[in-house]
């Protein structure tokens, strides 16, 4: 009898100049919950295994200074560390600004007849419209995200 493999977990990472703003953004944009790493990082710094310099404070709470991620709120999690063991986006520094197209985005579904109104929540928080375009297999609003990320609104 052959046995079905698990299934894969993954994690969306996405390079960010700012991942902080970029959670920030990404957490109101899906109504997602950053994750919230303080109880690891404390463990971390205490064995010496994380230098001081490498968290910042984030919420009123200490936070890896390179990386952080948004979670589904219905997901599971892990209570000792905070991270996310469903769907996450993951933000992480790197020194370079985007310069071309992403080859990887996400299309936010807000439900029928509610994609103008999301598109103005979205750009109060902070995106802009790029285009927007109707073809015969839909229509869609092309958006970039505070870091120039695109995305689609359908």
């Amino acid at each position: 009898m052959t046995q079905t493999p698990a299934p894969v977990h993954w994690k969306l990472v996405v390079d960010a100049g700012d991942p902080h703003a970029q959670a920030d953004f990404w957490a109101a944009a899906l109504n997602y919950q950053v994750e919230d790493n303080n109880a690891l990082i404390e463990r971390l710094l205490e064995l010496g295994a994380l230098p001081r310099e490498a968290t910042v404070e984030y919420h009123a709470r200490l936070a890896f200074r390179d990386l952080v991620a948004v979670r589904h709120p219905d997901d599971p999690y892990d209570e000792g560390s905070g991270t996310g063991l469903g769907r996450r986006v993951l933000f992480q520094r790197v020194p370079e600004a985007k310069t071309v197209k992403n080859r990887l985005h996400l299309d936010l579904h807000p439900g029928e007849g509610r994609r103008e109104a999301e598109v103005e929540r979205l750009t109060g928080l902070g995106a802009s419209v790029l285009r927007e375009v109707r073809e015969p297999s839909g229509a869609w609003v092309v958006m970039a995200d505070p870091e120039g990320n695109e995305f689609c609104v359908h």
